[in-house]
């Protein structure tokens, strides 16, 4: 797995299920709210330190991701995606990556075409059961519970690069 993680350049993430729990909250006026756990936005921050680009791909259209990915920096976000794959390739050529330089975390039958190309699949605790024989990682968190924390730091510790980003903190 670690030869894995040291190819990697950019890590996708799926939101519902994978960012946040999966729950979809509506106010009495219609608007949309989700849950982000802060350390898993800290823990992106830490991979853009480390010099890995962050970027998503999600099936639903929500302002709520648009704030949270300007907020955390994140550049490449594509919303209403029906078939993953589209953005998913455009991705691709418009970065110069291969497959084998993505990690992706996805939760649901949806994101099963991405996880079977990348470098590097991963998926949540809690996510659908087909999902799982397609990916490398299954983190002990459940998804908006601190899993994308788990897929970061394991990209992180297992490429060498904690040290140069963690070290802030220590010291």
């Amino acid at each position: 797995m670690r030869e894995k993680l040291k190819k990697i350049r950019l890590l996708l993430l799926d939101v519902d299920g994978v960012m946040t729990d999966g729950r979809i909250i509506y106010n009495n006026q219609g608007m949309e709210t989700k849950a982000f756990d802060v350390k898993d936005g800290h823990g992106l921050k830490m991979l853009q330190r480390a010099g890995i680009q962050i970027g998503i791909i999600t099936g639903r259209q929500s302002e709520v991701v648009s704030f949270r990915a300007a907020e955390l920096g994140i550049d490449i976000l594509y919303q209403g995606a029906k078939d993953k794959l589209i953005p998913y390739q455009e991705i691709l050529l418009t970065h110069g990556l291969t497959d084998e330089e993505i990690a992706y975390v996805g939760d649901d039958v949806i994101d099963i075409p991405i996880l079977r190309r990348v470098g590097f699949a991963a998926t949540v605790a809690d996510a659908v059961e087909d999902v799982k024989p397609y990916v490398q990682y299954v983190t002990r968190r459940d998804g908006g519970r601190g899993a994308v924390r788990e897929v970061c730091d394991l990209l992180l510790k297992e490429t060498g690069l904690w040290e140069t980003t963690a070290d802030r903190y220590f010291s």
